[in-house]
């Protein structure tokens, strides 16, 4: 086949769109047109999102930054195909149409969680690597996509929630402004325990640790007069992004406690209770025949 044959051949009409001609050579050029049109957005956002990586910019606004780059582009990449080929933005009029109204009856779910999710990375509410309490759930934001959001809970299962579930329920942000957190220890001691060494001790126990803060100052209070034992309570502010964190230094907060009242001769109350027999008690010898 010659050249001039190769040619006649691209420029065979296929098809026309309001008095627009397409050749095989259109149809053909098309998809080659996109294709480097693509790979040359996706390689020049990539190279964006590792400058602004390495330069120590927030997950988050990376994401935001690369979402918005890419829409922007492929918008671009279409018009300028769409030019390319001479055909006019107004031939999609009708079809644009079509889908809005398509869009409107049965995709309402999806428009609104698309929207929501724009939301969620425009006013940062939620941020990738948050520590969220949403409902019984608890877990680490990972990703933040367009229709649902990526957490991974405590317990390692990767869950997806609905971003305008984000948005319309009420959502426990644990790390939003910071890592600090306040939490509680109770212990019970047994009556007549030295109460001012008891508080002491506590309070030892709690300084003890690294990640507590020392401001706000640990507290601790004497709480009541139990049935079994003195309540004692400690309040006191650490930094903990997660709620494992929180429970392990409970945890040694607690081991150090009972080994500080050991070497005190302090015991930690356990319920007791007493018998009162009224009348007399008589023993029995059971016969064996």
């Amino acid at each position: 086949m010659t050249l001039n044959e190769i040619i006649a051949l691209f420029g065979i009409p296929v098809f026309s769109v309001q008095d627009k001609v397409f050749t095989l050579g259109d149809i053909l050029m098309l998809p080659a047109f996109l294709l480097v049109g693509y790979l040359l957005i996706n390689w020049t956002i990539r190279l964006i999102v590792m400058r602004m990586r390495s330069k120590g910019v927030a997950p988050d606004v990376v994401h935001l930054v690369r979402r918005i780059l890419f829409i922007l582009a492929f918008l671009a990449l279409f018009i300028t195909t769409l030019d390319l080929i001479n055909v006019p933005i107004t031939a999609f009029a009708f079809l644009s149409g079509a889908v809005a109204i398509g869009f409107g009856f049965g995709a309402q779910n999806i428009i609104n969680n698309f929207i929501s999710g724009w939301i969620l990375m425009w006013e940062r509410p939620i941020r990738i690597g948050d520590f969220l309490e949403v409902d019984d759930v608890k877990g680490n934001v990972e990703a933040i996509n367009t229709r649902s959001t990526r957490i991974r809970r405590t317990d390692g299962v990767h869950m997806m929630i609905p971003n305008s579930k984000l948005l319309e329920n009420t959502v426990v942000n644990w790390t939003l402004m910071d890592n600090r957190s306040r939490t509680t220890i109770s212990v019970g001691v047994a009556y007549g325990s030295p109460c001012r060494l008891v508080a002491s001790l506590i309070e030892q126990a709690v300084a003890e640790q690294q990640d507590v803060l020392k401001e706000p100052a640990p507290t601790v209070i004497f709480d009541d007069f139990g049935d079994n034992a003195l309540m004692f309570v400690t309040y006191f502010w650490m930094n903990a992004s997660v709620e494992g964190h929180l429970r392990m230094i409970r945890s040694n907060i607690r081991f150090r406690i009972d080994e500080l009242f050991a070497e005190n001769d302090i015991c930690i109350a356990f319920p007791q209770r007493d018998i009162h027999i009224d009348g007399n008690l008589t023993v029995r010898k059971a016969e064996i025949e």
